[in-house]
């Protein structure tokens, strides 16, 4: 639906979480094989997103907790991501620096040892996912970017083209990544201009090094800065496959504990938990 955009539309967004909300959630019933008299609460996620399918959410969630008269749980879309570092690794220590890095949020957290969170550092304009949605939508390679750009780097030099490392030297924890969408706007003018033909793997695979630079340093300078020996990463961008070696490769060196959840946490989903 949003593939011929090359983002997400919110009206459509909104309209579409009405027509498969009611089919979604009695599918998760299904596959989890149990009975609306089992379950003991509904969460549904209040924030921050999009206000239309939000809205569809907690309204549809509401009407599920009245009818049933269960408690309604409202989740922090964010605190989500930062969850799902401990699915798979329960033990996973604290403190702890968390990475949330997704299409619309790039952010930082110092994770203290009763999981309360203190922001370190946040974009001051676009997030890592949404800059490689809109290269991928430069380059004409559709909708999600993010794992277009993934696939596509593979074929590539990344050491091809130098885009710009935005706020890596700045001494901050702060990102932004606007400036590398305007640098690829302008390579890619130039190059057309020229008549040469676009090399599309070496620059998915370039821009897509600038942002993980960042990202892998911004982490560990945090871990640096904190004096913690462990580092989760999470959300949609976790999900690439050059991030997350890099991070793996930079966490052995350094001594670091690193949780990357397998790929089916990264998105924006949920899993439930079940009474012992």
């Amino acid at each position: 639906m949003h593939g011929p955009y090359g983002g997400v539309v919110p009206e459509l967004a909104a309209r579409r979480h009405i027509e498969t909300v009611e089919a979604v959630v009695l599918e998760a019933m299904r596959r989890a094989t149990i009975d609306w008299s089992d379950l003991n609460a509904i969460a549904v996620t209040r924030g921050p997103g999009l206000a239309g399918a939000l809205l569809v959410g907690v309204s549809f969630g509401k009407a599920l907790a009245y009818a049933m008269q269960i408690p309604l749980i409202g989740v922090n879309h964010l605190e989500g991501h930062l969850a799902s570092a401990w699915i798979d690794q329960p033990d996973f220590p604290t403190p702890c620096v968390t990475l949330v890095v997704s299409g619309g949020h790039t952010h930082l957290y110092l994770v203290s040892r009763n999981r309360s969170c203190q922001l370190l550092g946040r974009t001051l304009d676009d997030a890592a996912g949404e800059a490689f949605d809109k290269a991928a939508k430069m380059l004409e390679l559709g909708y999600p970017g993010g794992p277009a750009i993934d696939r596509l780097a593979r074929t590539g030099d990344a050491g091809a083209i130098r885009f710009p490392r935005p706020y890596l030297k700045q001494g901050g924890l702060d990102f932004s990544f606007s400036g590398i969408k305007t640098a690829l706007l302008y390579y890619l003018r130039d190059l057309d201009r020229s008549g040469r033909p676009r090399p599309v793997g070496d620059v998915a695979a370039s821009f897509q090094e600038a942002i993980v630079e960042v990202l892998v340093e911004k982490a560990f300078d945090a871990v640096r800065r904190c004096q913690v020996r462990a580092l989760a990463v999470v959300g949609g961008v976790s999900a690439n496959s050059r991030l997350r070696a890099r991070l793996a490769s930079r966490a052995e060196s350094a001594g670091i504990r690193l949780a990357l959840p397998p790929a089916a946490y990264c998105t924006d989903n949920a899993t439930a938990a079940r009474r012992s």
